[in-house]
């Protein structure tokens, strides 16, 4: 568990009188270009003063910061690319640790492949970087996810693709299971259906079965194409 005093400043939680931390509720931006992550905390910090924006530049850091915060962010903004995580297991690994999170996943790629593996994982939305950074805005105060001023302009986006959860539900059903999330995990970081058989105590018989349900999901011809299309 993180304290306070290894979190940077701006990630510093409330202290009551006896110097019991308070976790403040906000919302977890990480992006490891810092002009992406200021670029969405000025956004989001000129529409509302009452929701404190927080900042990871790595998954590591990420995950410090909503262990110490704890549920208590309305939404995780996530780069899927980050220096010490790559593509779709960046979500795998975040969502492994921190099932209920509500996570809108940032990409730099815009893949039909990408955008399915992130529904399927249980994301609240893909919104791919291409697109104007208005598009988050949009989307928070869309889903009311925080009270922002209806009054106040938003800016005009760039074409963006972004699916919501509902409207991908019909597409992906049912998401993937927790064995399959676990079988694509190894399965993103390279190792073989008998080293994720003998992790998983399953025999490799039952691991092909599973490659091939995930291969069939992202409508994908061999893992190969799998792991540089989620990659």
């Amino acid at each position: 568990m993180a304290t306070a005093t290894s979190l940077p400043p701006h990630a510093a939680a409330l202290r009551s009188d006896a110097g019991v931390a308070i976790p403040a509720r906000g919302i977890l931006v990480v992006d490891d270009h810092e002009l992406v992550r200021l670029g969405l905390r000025a956004l989001l910090l000129a529409e509302t003063g009452s929701v404190p924006v927080h900042e990871a530049r790595s998954l590591a850091d990420a995950l410090r910061l909503y262990e110490f915060h704890l549920s208590s962010h309305l939404l995780v903004l996530l780069d899927l690319d980050l220096p010490d995580s790559q593509g779709l297991d960046t979500l795998v690994r975040f969502r492994r640790t921190f099932p209920a999170s509500r996570v809108v996943v940032l990409s730099g790629k815009d893949s039909h492949a990408l955008m399915q593996g992130v529904m399927a994982l249980g994301a609240q939305a893909f919104l791919p970087k291409t697109g104007h950074l208005g598009e988050v805005l949009r989307y928070v105060r869309d889903n009311d996810l925080v009270a922002l001023p209806a009054s106040s302009p938003l800016p005009v986006p760039v074409v963006v693709q972004a699916m919501p959860a509902t409207a991908a539900a019909d597409e992906l059903q049912p998401q993937l299971n927790a064995r399959q999330v676990e079988i694509l995990d190894w399965l993103l970081s390279g190792k073989s259906n008998k080293e994720i058989a003998q992790l998983s105590h399953l025999t490799e018989g039952t691991v092909k079965n599973h490659v091939s349900t995930l291969l069939l999901l992202f409508g994908m011809r061999s893992r190969a194409q799998l792991i540089s299309s989620l990659k």
